[in-house]
């Protein structure tokens, strides 16, 4: 079963709670069944990586781990601070996702 998610890959976030707390990033994937994000230079971890092919990076490699997408807040350019979205639905059936503070466009 999809779970709806109120932020998409390509947005950029600011995270709310957790030791990176007040850092922003661009979402790079999205696991609505986990409800989980993975955001740019957010949440670095190390992995203990074993070269598959010859060329392979091996040994300690920092990459960006998966956190709760509850962490996460939309950030809105204009207002310079993260914000909830709100959709406008016109006439012709388009919607577009807004900044509920100020209004500007997503």
């Amino acid at each position: 079963m999809k779970k709806k998610m109120h932020v998409k890959t390509g947005d950029t976030v600011m995270v709310i709670s957790g030791k990176d707390r007040g850092k922003k990033g661009k979402v790079m994937e999205v696991s609505p069944e986990e409800g989980k994000v993975i955001v740019e230079g957010i949440k670095i971890v190390h992995k203990h990586v074993k070269a598959r092919k010859a060329g392979d990076p091996s040994g300690i490699v920092k990459a960006e781990s998966a956190m709760y997408a509850c962490k996460v807040m939309p950030y809105c350019s204009s207002c310079q601070r993260p914000v909830r979205i709100k959709h406008n639905v016109y006439g012709d059936g388009n919607k577009e996702r807004v900044c509920a503070r100020c209004g500007s466009t997503l």
